[in-house]
């Protein structure tokens, strides 16, 4: 059950006039009372004459009247609460008892107070009712309505469990603000797939990702082709700014400015400001100038990096501590940076990952000297590496960084849970699914691949790396199953090489997240590929391999095998934390 509650200047008349009348499209039927302060208010019934709406309407008003000069300068109350779709019918008793729940929890006629606020209740549909009251008591006090929003809210709540409808998440005062019901008429009638506020929203998320500087992000507000205005002090110092879609105007033919603040709270000016001087993006790495990796394109390199600071953060996620809350700013901003960038198989799933991703990133918890710069820096690089091309490397490489996303995503999803934040956790879930959707996407042409080149190995170097993969997995499936075919051949391909295929198996199968993998095999697939500096998308097998890359035969070491690349530091801003 959702309430929506509004206040306004206007006497009751108005909003009486037009919760009786028809509706904006004639969808308004049986209009009458379900319940009112005294349970006597006259009732118009549907389609009333304009005297019987007046009728009611002054009824309301006299406590504000009565005022004279003193009466407040807001006067109405305004909540409308709707079921969601699929909840059972409720009647006008049912309507009546909750609508009362309502006023009572928010102060506006708290039970058994006989000289509170006149209120009524007044049903026009099945799903929904709107409670209208004013904001003078009947005793000449003004209503106390601090926090009244959140307080209906916790009570829609508790009637959802008490009359077994959908349970909504309850909230935490830390979300955007969503269009209203106007700016969503509004974009109907002039043919936008949505408001120009989520648009808007989008978009500064987008500019702001992998940002280095206050400058650059409004650079790339302009390059987005949003209409920038900035708000100065007196000194010259910017203290803010406002974005407008170009054609969104208002009835005087204004822009209709947003400022970051109204987008979402860690949108505005002072928040971003935190954002990069706390962790700057730094420069975007050169390109990668070693003989294995001189061919891939930019895309593919960063986003071949993104996918092992992507593991990384989830290490810290596991931990239970708060500056997983910063990690998870990062992990936004990186989403933001594939999806304005991603080929077009994946850009619209990514995009809505992105967005749902974006709810997950704020709460009450806050780790303001953690270190994101990490992902900052990786968000960055994708964005100046440019759009993928979403075929050979460039896709395989989108593949792998979205197998570990779908990891990250999950477990913010447990982070949030453990903390109640239900809100967050859904939508942590809702973007993992998203991106499951968009990994499947990039991910069937290399994987297809991989597991034609798994079905044609010799039958001696099969069962070895069969062999490996029973030792180090424990699993006992049949050698042939889709996924094992892809995973023995990577093996095949990391060993031809120069690695040692169950070294690499038993430190790939070591890493957290493992058991909370839609697909383990794939997991892995992935994080071999990456670890042993595979190409990402393998090129198609044309026969069956009979020797290894130095004349070995399958199953037997090399005389002479290439010697693995130097030990990677200490420290390897590329590579998880193992498992202790």
């Amino acid at each position: 059950m959702i309430p929506k509650i509004r206040t306004g200047t206007d006497r009751a008349f108005p909003l009486i006039d037009y919760l009786f009348g028809p509706g904006k499209h004639e969808e308004h039927t049986d209009q009458h009372l379900v319940a009112s302060w005294n349970n006597f208010a006259p009732d118009p019934g549907p389609n009333p004459e304009r005297h019987q709406v007046a009728k009611l309407a002054n009824q309301l008003d006299q406590p504000i009247k009565a005022l004279g000069q003193q009466a407040p300068a807001t006067r109405i109350w305004h909540c409308s609460l709707r079921t969601a779709p699929g909840d059972r019918h409720l009647d006008d008793a049912e309507w009546a008892t909750i609508a009362r729940r309502i006023v009572h929890a928010t102060g506006i006629a708290p039970e058994g107070d006989t000289t509170a606020c006149r209120w009524v209740a007044v049903r026009h549909a099945d799903d929904h009712v709107h409670i209208a009251a004013t904001l003078a008591r009947q005793d000449g006090r003004l209503a106390n309505l601090s926090f009244d929003k959140r307080k209906a809210q916790a009570e829609a709540r508790l009637i959802e469990k008490e009359y077994g409808l959908r349970r909504l998440n309850p909230g935490d005062g830390t979300a955007a603000k969503n269009p209203t019901s106007q700016e969503h008429f509004k974009a109907e009638r002039t043919g936008r797939t949505e408001p120009p506020r989520e648009t808007l929203r989008e978009a500064v998320r987008q500019a702001v990702a992998g940002a280095d500087t206050e400058q650059e992000f409004f650079t790339r507000l302009r390059e987005a082709g949003l209409r920038v205005k900035l708000r100065h002090a007196p000194s010259g110092d910017v203290l803010g700014y406002n974005v407008a879609l170009p054609g969104d105007r208002n009835r005087t033919g204004e822009p209709i400015w947003f400022p970051g603040s109204k987008l979402a709270p860690d949108l505005s000016l002072p928040r971003i400001r935190r954002r990069l001087d706390a962790a700057p993006a730094t420069a975007t790495p050169e390109p990668d100038d070693h003989p294995a990796r001189a061919d891939r394109s930019a895309p593919a390199r960063r986003r071949r990096d993104a996918a092992g600071i992507a593991e990384r953060t989830l290490a810290v996620l596991d931990q239970d501590d708060d500056e997983a809350a910063a990690q998870l700013v990062g992990a936004g901003e990186l989403l933001d940076a594939l999806a304005q960038t991603s080929p077009a198989a994946t850009r619209a799933e990514l995009r809505a990952a992105a967005r749902a991703f974006d709810r997950a990133t704020r709460s009450h918890v806050r780790a303001e000297n953690a270190d994101i710069r990490a992902l900052r820096s990786a968000a960055r690089g994708i964005v100046h590496a440019g759009s993928a091309l979403g075929r050979g490397e460039d896709g395989g490489a989108t593949a792998m960084v979205l197998s570990t996303l779908v990891l990250l995503t999950l477990a913010a999803a447990r982070w949030h849970s453990a903390r109640g934040h239900a809100q967050q956790a859904a939508a942590s879930r809702q973007a993992a699914d998203h991106l499951c959707t968009a990994y499947q996407q990039a991910a069937a042409s290399p994987i297809r691949t991989m597991r034609e080149a798994g079905r044609i190995l010799p039958a001696a170097e099969r069962r070895r790396h069969d062999t490996n993969i029973r030792t180090v997995l424990g699993d006992d499936r049949r050698p042939s199953a889709p996924g094992r075919d892809a995973l023995a051949a990577v093996l095949a391909e990391a060993e031809r090489a120069g690695h040692d295929p169950k070294a690499l198996l038993e430190e790939a199968a070591s890493w957290r997240e493992l058991d909370t993998a839609h697909s383990r095999d794939g997991v892995l697939v992935w994080r071999i590929r990456r670890v042993a500096d595979l190409p990402a998308s393998p090129e198609p097998p044309l026969q069956a391999p009979t020797t290894t890359r130095n004349g070995a035969k399958p199953g037997r070491p090399a005389q002479n095998p290439v010697p693995p690349e130097p030990a990677q530091p200490a420290i390897d801003p590329h590579r998880p934390t193992p498992r202790r």
